[in-house]
């Protein structure tokens, strides 16, 4: 061996000596995800006991599996679960393809400053306090909005996007496009900027066109972050959020917008039943990790890279 080739390790004090800063700086992440992401888990053993508020989770029965078959016996759990999942598949075949869409266009226009504004105004509304979004479709979508407004003006009719159970999935899968687009053309406007610009030229000398490039070039570089992106959708299938649901529905539309998210406020808060709003959400999320799980295993007998 020669000896330039002999690295010299320095011993492991000094190290982490001159890792301190380093060690320091991660004090809060670290801090963050044991305080709110991992304490809070030992809340998990409330869905196998018969929850009394001043026992305390260490002091209450344990009934074992009792609320997860009341759980399976009861009808709203059932309506939440169908409504959770016509939502997100819905999203998942209507709102995933536009950012990608959206970032291959951006990425064929010409003019780039017309592609900056573009990205920038798309992008914008993931900013927003959803409660914000949420005012904004009311005052568009709603019976006096603006788009009945005109509607009714012009045409002589007018539509009902938040009262009628069928019209509002689609008026919150608008929501959704428009709130999330932005970002997710983002993360495919990166992938595009790492494609070796060859490929276009190779394409090119070859007398392959625009559509030629996109088809055989980006989309097929695309693919491994598309199947990445799907991946983790699909293990969200069942993971739906609060505040969209919940600001976006009424009274009218309660059957179309009672999802799980809501059903378990309803019940965890609203009626005190903390042990059976635990077991839903239990439920919710071991069906998520066993989604991600399938799904991986299923890009990988696909021949894709998957998510691990």
């Amino acid at each position: 061996m020669k000896k330039q080739d002999v690295v010299i390790r320095k011993p492991l004090k000094k190290r982490v000596i001159k890792a301190i800063p380093l060690y320091i700086m991660l004090i809060i992440p670290v801090a963050y995800f044991v305080i709110f992401k991992y304490g809070p888990m030992y809340g998990i053993v409330a869905a196998f006991k018969d929850y009394n508020i001043f026992k305390g989770l260490a002091g209450s029965e344990w009934v074992g599996l009792a609320h997860f078959k009341e759980v399976f016996s009861t009808p709203g759990f059932f309506n939440a679960l169908k409504n959770t999942l016509i939502l997100n598949l819905g999203e998942l075949l209507i709102t995933f393809p536009i950012p990608i869409l959206f970032a291959i266009l951006l990425n064929e226009l010409k003019l780039q400053g017309l592609a900056k504004a573009t990205e920038t105004i798309m992008y914008l509304p993931h900013f927003l306090s959803m409660v914000i979004i949420a005012g904004i479709v009311s005052l568009v979508f709603s019976p006096t909005g603006v788009i009945n407004n005109f509607l009714n003006g012009a045409f002589g009719f007018s539509i009902p996007f938040l009262t009628d159970p069928q019209t509002w999935r689609f008026t919150y899968w608008i929501a959704s496009i428009w709130m999330g687009a932005g970002y997710g053309m983002i993360v495919y406007l990166a992938a595009i900027s790492g494609i070796n610009k060859e490929l276009y030229e190779a394409v090119y000398l070859d007398g392959g066109g625009r559509w030629c490039r996109i088809w055989h070039v980006t989309l097929a570089q695309l693919k491994p972050t598309i199947v990445t992106m799907v991946i983790m959708n699909i293990g969200s299938i069942l993971a739906i959020g609060f505040e969209r649901p919940y600001l976006l529905s009424n009274v009218l539309v309660d059957d179309a917008a009672s999802v799980i998210s809501t059903y378990v406020y309803k019940m965890g808060l609203q009626a005190g039943l903390y042990d059976y709003a635990t077991a839903v959400g239990l439920f919710q999320s071991v069906v998520g990790l066993v989604m991600v799980v399938l799904a991986n295993f299923i890009a990988k007998k696909a021949g894709e890279e998957g998510l691990f």
